[in-house]
């Protein structure tokens, strides 16, 4: 989509029927059931596609759509995916679309640290779902194990229809269909919405690509909330500006909570997290760890008015070298349903990180914690210091 559109239409939203979709088995049972009535086309652009019995499933799904005639589109990041040569030679055999995103090796443009990391999935045009789960058996509810924490968000009409328009963008144009303001009559702006109205904007991040409306939808966030903000974040490493303004909501009145992992499978991003616990406490920040399984969800409610769910933690990672995309939705039954599950989360499967603990202790670990924090920084600069911008 050419930037002087994007300008043109960055105030303008998706009236939408929308769903918010809990992770794991509810979100495959969603999946597999928008696959099978599919008629003309499917996109799945993911970060991780699973050689595991989920992927498997969602393979054998697409197939099955495929021999009967619908259109399937996979992009699959290059780095995060993967995926044997006879599994892809199945998919294509039965007429699936496949294709690396930016393979490691083959990357025109070798930028090591830009991936593919939205999880978007586009039925005809007219449904989607968005959120922060790949498609592999960590993110599903199996026999013997219980999914990452998660969450997606169902929508439908002109919001879906213009994620399809993502999609398309992102094979290249190779099949490009127009965007259209007569196929997506369902825009309004904010000044012009109903009080019932759910609206949706579809936000992005790719730093290279100057899109950055995923990044300032948070700064938007912190800065106008009145009463509360309420953060669920896989991996959580503000940077200065987000620190500050998160700091100034919370002098002007803002009660800010951030629900946090408590166990990780990143071992050093949890230690590089839990160092800036002390910077959040002493700050007026409140701090919950998740216990029952990994977090991997990225979502935030303001108000119970506003909420974003998609694929982007709050971290540099996102903000500069991630391709990312997040839903913006502005509703307020919604976003309280969301601010009610997430209270729950903090109630029954939550542990209070408690200020006096934090603050009154500096020891071995704090140390441990510091140095994590300085390497993933150093680890980060290294990785994304080289992009340039460009059309």
């Amino acid at each position: 989509m050419p930037r002087s559109i994007i300008r043109k239409r960055k105030k303008i939203y998706h009236r939408a029927n929308t769903a918010l979709i809990a992770g794991g088995e509810p979100f495959f049972t969603r999946l597999h059931q928008l696959i099978k009535n599919a008629k003309n086309c499917i996109h799945i652009q993911v970060y991780i596609f699973g050689d595991d019995e989920t992927g498997h499933s969602i393979a054998n799904a697409l197939i099955e759509a495929s021999t009967r005639g619908v259109q399937v589109y996979l992009l699959v990041d290059g780095y995060a995916s993967s995926l044997p040569k006879e599994f892809i030679q199945q998919l294509t055999n039965a007429g699936i679309h496949f294709r690396f995103f930016e393979p490691v090796f083959r990357s025109r443009h070798f930028y090591f640290g830009r991936r593919l990391h939205h999880k978007v999935i586009v039925i005809d045009e007219s449904i989607a779902l968005v959120g922060g789960l790949n498609l592999a058996d960590r993110y599903n509810d199996m026999p013997n194990e219980k999914a990452w924490m998660d969450m997606a968000l169902q929508v439908d009409g002109g919001a879906a229809l213009e994620l399809q328009q993502v999609c398309n963008e992102l094979w290249k144009k190779k099949i490009y269909i127009p965007f259209t303001r007569k196929k997506n009559g369902q825009q309004i702006t904010e000044a012009g919405a109903k009080e019932d109205d759910c609206l949706v904007r579809i936000r992005r991040n790719d730093w290279v690509m100057g899109k950055e409306q995923i990044w300032k939808s948070y700064a938007e966030l912190f800065r106008k909330s009145s009463k509360n903000i309420t953060i669920m974040c896989a991996y959580f490493l503000p940077g200065s500006t987000y620190k500050q303004i998160l700091k100034n909501a919370v002098r002007r009145g803002v009660e800010v909570t951030v629900i946090l992992a408590g166990q990780s499978d990143i071992k050093i991003a949890k230690n590089a997290e839990r160092y800036l616990y002390r910077w959040m406490l002493r700050n007026g920040i409140k701090i919950y760890e998740y216990q029952p399984t990994v977090l991997h969800a990225k979502v935030a409610v303001a108000d119970d008015s506003w909420l974003t769910v998609g694929s982007y933690n709050i971290n540099d990672i996102s903000a500069y070298a991630s391709i990312e995309l997040n839903l913006e939705v502005k509703n307020k039954p919604l976003a309280e349903e969301l601010a009610t599950e997430l209270m729950r989360i903090i109630t029954e499967d939550s542990v209070h990180i408690s200020p006096e603990k934090q603050l009154s202790i500096f020891s071995f670990t704090h140390i441990k914690q510091m140095l994590s924090y300085y390497t993933i920084r150093v680890m980060l600069k290294l990785s994304t210091f080289y992009f340039r911008q460009h059309e």
